[in-house]
């Protein structure tokens, strides 16, 4: 089985055609699209866990555990920034989408690539992701190394494939 590198997990996110709540804080009603094909270089997060109550019994030595529900935590994408605004690259989008942290909903796509970041295979999709932070360049006047920016969805569930078990429904 072939080992996958990080630089091989990418992600693109997409404005959601569900979940939207209402206008941006300018007056806009859509959050902005991001350039044809652009990937983000960084994924972080999405770790799914689940919370449980242990209760001790009297005299018992183990105790009872209690389920709860799974919890998948907030993704943070981060990208390399440009400010090619006069060709409608990152800086007009940024511009727009700060109004939507808190309201905008996006489709958010995490794929594995091949070595040749060529072909990729679907992994993850959150639908209706929410944008709860969007981290802006900084700036260091005496470094030359690129600057990033990141952005960070609250993740309500993961979209499972119809044909794993998981997604199979079982009746009473």
């Amino acid at each position: 089985m072939a080992k996958v590198a990080q630089r091989q997990v990418l992600a693109s996110i997409a404005p959601s055609t569900t979940g939207q709540t209402g206008l941006g804080t300018g007056g806009a009603t859509k959050p902005p699209s991001f350039p044809s094909g652009f990937k983000f270089a960084q994924v972080s997060g999405g770790e799914i866990t689940a919370s449980v109550e242990k209760i001790y019994e009297g005299g018992k030595f183990r105790p009872t555990v209690l389920c709860a529900p799974a919890e998948i935590g907030d993704i943070t994408l981060t990208a390399h920034y440009d400010d090619d605004s006069a060709a409608g690259g990152l800086a007009t989008v940024i511009k727009s989408l700060r109004q939507f942290v808190g309201v905008g909903f996006y489709d958010v796509t995490i794929q594995n690539y091949n070595c040749g970041i060529t072909s990729s295979a679907h992994d993850r999709l959150y639908k209706s992701a929410l944008l709860v932070g969007l981290t802006e360049p900084d700036g260091d006047s005496s470094s030359g190394a690129p600057t990033t920016f990141a952005l960070t969805f609250s993740i309500s569930d993961i979209d499972v494939p119809a044909t794993t078990p998981a997604a199979a429904t079982t009746s009473s």
